[in-house]
């Protein structure tokens, strides 16, 4: 018989009101919850002090609990910055002082390397270089580690031994070696290995052959000169493993055979990622000249100035254009037949894996694949980029070349319309997810009509599409018969056809056709219709938003000229409108004239309060959050006493919505609070039900009196009440432009003190815990009064 008292702490009924505390708090302790996980309920509980306890502490408890927790805080710190010390001090430079020993090329740097160690010359900026080196070994260290299970996983090539010695046989033991002397040893065995080998070999094959003067006028004779040492050593080991094979060496020849593979994998690596994006990079430079004025004299002078930025600017381009055409491969293969686009990898194949490809298929293959990809997307930008500049150079002589100069005599600031591009237009246009409907839409309906014109419909569609007409006149079969005879990566997706056709147990990516006559004539039709419809959309996209946005922008600036980069995102963003508007005219229409003007009054509602909503999130915060900035942060450091501070509003609106989408996302990631709690059901409403009374109410009301009062209480101080107290001219001066900050300051150290009186309440609560509290009490749920309470438990009890 258990006399132990049951208590109800939440708002649960029936057979799970009552608990007990002993039970609930063991349960807590295992589900780590400190609510109850079916109706939500916080639980409480109520401390029980020794009957002991003083009404206040004494001054001795707290002062002990104090230097007890300062000595706790020290602790901590020293360790986390002898840690750091370590991790960002001494490993970095370490790394780097070894580095510049081993590529300087000389015996002495090898003999004074212990005195380099501790040397104090250039300490910041050799363990920049040292993080940098770090990092990178790190990164190449891992890829080695996932090479080998790759290797272990998927299976060697052929012509290597499967049965490999299992690695790390003997068992290690770690811990006896601290992390950060691994660390350093790891540094000092590993970085000769990966770099210093083959550097020289090919610094030394170079310096043979008469290279080094060509090399050297590249800018990047480290980076040219370790990838030619890579290749001359995988030509090395590819003939020592075959030497290993005639002499029949098995653990040498596996040993050189791995060996190989690695660095094999390491050069495509960099072939893919590095050098195949920079030759589409500069292609599209240099077939783009002509549309920004530019000539081959204007490059080679620009990489001769900076050679590491124009290299780095044009991979990035190279890799922008290679992601969105590999996109818009994917977008294909929703549309396309299984099987139209055989000769391109398939991305979305469960069975694709790039790594087992690079370590299984020989080298020639891959050569013969890089050319044709160059062939392939050199065309394309042939096609797309440099014909039709040249055909806009003759239709249109006054339209090209594109304005690109960083500076313009325009009346607007170009950082200004950089702020309003990237946090505006560029926003507004990536997030919509119409445009790849509308994009596959266009895709589709130029298949269809190509395929009707030069009969390749089966080849290009499949032949399920025909059967969808007749299969839709059986009302009965209706559903049944689209299940059965609809294109899975139409409707369902492109995992669904993978499975689909797995299931079949047929090739990958494949559906029959039916061929029709003189197919290769149409193939090549269909290939000549392609890029002439290519080459028109081309051109549109050249002009049309170019076009569009100079006009509409001519209204505002006037004849003075304006970066392309904002004339093509206003007209891009201006057909974006039209497009998405005639969109939904046209899916309104078949609903009838009634709905079609019901749709447009609800519409034009929900505009009316989007504007609203707009011109006082977007246009007033952001401008008095600039405007107040400028005051507290800008002026007061750029501004002289001596001087009178200039504002502009479009600067500053453009800075206030920079700033302001800040402050949003810090609220966002930050704990709960009402403006938090404010903008998450704002963004869960979304547009569609936008609520115009909460948002003025709740948040718009709210800020702008915020900013409001922050702006205009300094002033009031400054220019009404200042004067009044008889002070000089000059102390006007200086209590009118130093006001804000000061103020700023003022609320930086109420806050840093609030924290602190904070912070000691909770030291207060802990040193009395640890003294004087002998245990804890579960607080029961008390309905009739809304809230909880501490009414004694009921006289229930129960056998256990």
């Amino acid at each position: 018989q258990d006399t132990k008292p049951l208590y109800h702490p939440c708002v649960c009924t029936g057979s799970i009101k009552f608990i007990h505390q002993e039970c609930l708090v063991q349960w807590l302790k295992h589900s780590r919850k400190e609510y109850c996980e079916l109706c939500k309920h916080r639980f409480a509980f109520t401390p029980i002090y020794s009957p002991d306890m003083p009404s206040r502490l004494p001054i001795q408890d707290i002062f002990a609990g104090l230097v007890t927790s300062i000595g706790t805080a020290i602790r901590y710190w020293f360790h986390y910055t002898l840690v750091a010390f370590a991790w960002l001090g001494v490993v970095p430079l370490t790394a780097c002082r070894i580095y510049k020993c081993l590529f300087t090329g000389s015996v002495s740097s090898l003999l004074t390397l212990p005195l380099d160690m501790l040397s104090t010359d250039n300490l910041l900026a050799d363990c920049l270089q040292g993080c940098f080196v770090v990092t990178c070994t790190l990164c190449a260290f891992i890829s080695l580690v996932w090479l080998r299970e790759q290797i272990v996983h998927g299976g060697a090539p052929i012509w290597l031994e499967h049965a490999a010695p299992p690695f790390n046989a003997a068992g290690h033991h770690q811990n006896e070696v601290t992390p950060f002397a691994r660390e350093l040893f790891f540094h000092l065995i590993f970085l000769p290995l990966l770099a210093f080998c083959p550097y020289h070999i090919g610094h030394f094959s170079l310096v043979g052959l008469g290279f080094e003067e060509h090399v050297q006028a590249s800018h990047f004779e480290g980076l040219i000169t370790t990838i030619v040492g890579y290749i001359l050593l995988a030509i090395t080991l590819i003939i020592c493993h075959g030497l290993a094979t005639l002499v029949k060496f098995h653990r040498s020849r596996r040993l050189l055979g791995v060996c190989y593979i690695v660095v094999k994998v390491s050069l495509l690596v960099v072939v893919e990622i590095g050098v195949f994006p920079l030759i589409c990079g500069w292609w599209l430079d240099i077939c783009s000249l002509e549309m920004f004025d530019a000539t081959l004299k204007d490059r080679e002078l620009s990489f001769q100035s900076a050679p590491g930025t124009t290299m780095f600017l044009h991979w990035l381009v190279g890799m922008v254009y290679v992601f969105y055409f590999a996109s818009f491969i994917l977008l294909l293969r929703e549309v396309l037949r299984p099987g139209v686009l055989w000769f391109l990898r398939n991305l979305n194949d469960p069975d694709f894996n790039p790594v087992q490809e690079m370590i299984h298929l020989p080298i020639y293959r891959h050569l013969r694949r890089f050319i044709l990809s160059v062939i392939v997307f050199g065309s394309i930008v042939l096609l797309m980029l440099w014909l039709p500049i040249r055909i806009i150079k003759s239709l249109l002589p006054n339209f090209l070349p594109y304005n690109v100069m960083l500076y313009s005599d325009a009346p607007v600031s170009e950082l200004s319309l950089e702020l309003l591009l990237l946090q505006v237009v560029l926003p507004a246009l990536l997030e919509q997810g119409h445009t790849r409907q509308w994009l596959k839409g266009l895709v589709r309906a130029w298949t269809v009509t190509a395929g009707y014109l030069l009969d390749l419909h089966s080849y290009l569609l499949g032949d399920q599409e025909e059967n969808e007409n007749s299969a839709n006149q059986q009302v009965n079969n209706n559903q049944h018969a689209r299940n059965n005879n609809a294109i899975p990566v139409v409707g369902e997706g492109l995992h669904a056809a993978h499975q689909a056709i797995l299931q079949q147990g047929g090739p990958v990516g494949f559906q029959p056709y039916r061929r029709p006559l003189n197919f290769p004539l149409r193939i090549f039709l269909l290939i000549v219709f392609m890029c002439i419809t290519l080459l028109i959309a081309s051109l549109i996209c050249l002009t049309l938003p170019v076009f569009a946005g100079r006009w509409l922008m001519s209204f505002w600036t006037g004849t003075a000229k304006i970066h392309e980069l904002y004339t093509a995102a206003c007209g891009l963003y201006v057909c974006w409108l039209t497009i998405r508007a005639v969109t939904v005219l046209v899916a309104w229409m078949p609903q009838g004239r009634r709905v079609i003007f019901q749709k447009v009054k609800e519409w034009s509602l929900m505009i009316m309060k989007t504007l609203i909503v707009a011109v006082l999130l977007a246009g007033v915060v952001p401008l008095l959050l600039g405007l107040l900035f400028e005051l507290v942060i800008v002026a007061p450091l750029r501004v002289p006493l001596d001087q009178t501070p200039l504002f502009y509003p479009w600067q500053d609106w453009a800075l206030g919505v920079l700033h302001a989408k800040i402050i949003a996302a810090i609220t966002l990631m930050g704990p709960q609070w009402w403006l938090k709690t404010v903008i998450e059901q704002v963004y869960a409403n979304g547009i569609r039900n936008i609520d115009l009374h909460y948002i003025i109410r709740k948040l718009a009301a709210p800020v702008i009196s915020v900013l409001l009062l922050s702006l205009c209480v300094p002033y009031v101080i400054a220019s009404g009440v200042v004067p009044l107290l008889g002070v000089t001219a000059e102390m006007q001066n200086l209590v009118h432009r130093r006001i804000y900050p000061f103020l700023l300051m003022v609320v930086v150290l109420m806050g840093i003190l609030s924290f602190q009186v904070r912070q000691f309440k909770r030291l207060y609560e802990h040193i009395k815990n640890d003294k004087y509290l002998v245990g804890q009490r579960l607080v029961n749920y008390e309905r009739k009064s809304g809230k909880q309470g501490t009414s004694p438990p009921p006289p229930q009890s129960s056998q256990e």
